[in-house]
């Protein structure tokens, strides 16, 4: 894999937990809409099983909660989990002032 390859695949597929919580904070949704809307926002599809799996350890670990509305599970950020996203931007700011 090259370089570029690889930088935009960690920065993409292998942390879905930022585009997760950056969707919840515009709004609540269901687990199945957030590949579509992964690929919609941000132009990649994540694997089939793998946004599942980190929506739910983000609930887990407290950045999101989730609640059922008309027998359907619904999920959105939590205050610890836009924190958790506010460093990861301030983080990415970083990088590029010293790009």
């Amino acid at each position: 894999m090259l370089p570029f390859e690889r930088l935009k695949k960690s920065n993409t597929i292998e942390n879905l937990w930022i585009y997760i919580l950056l969707i919840l904070k515009k709004e609540s949704t269901h687990a199945w809409d957030i590949p579509k809307k992964i690929n919609e926002n941000f132009g990649f599809k994540p694997g089939k099983i793998t946004p599942y799996r980190v929506l739910y350890r983000l609930e887990k670990d407290g950045f999101v909660k989730s609640k059922i509305e008309n027998r359907r599970r619904v999920y959105q950020i939590t205050e610890k989990g836009e924190k958790e996203l506010e460093k990861a931007k301030n983080f990415y700011q970083e990088i590029l002032k010293k790009l």
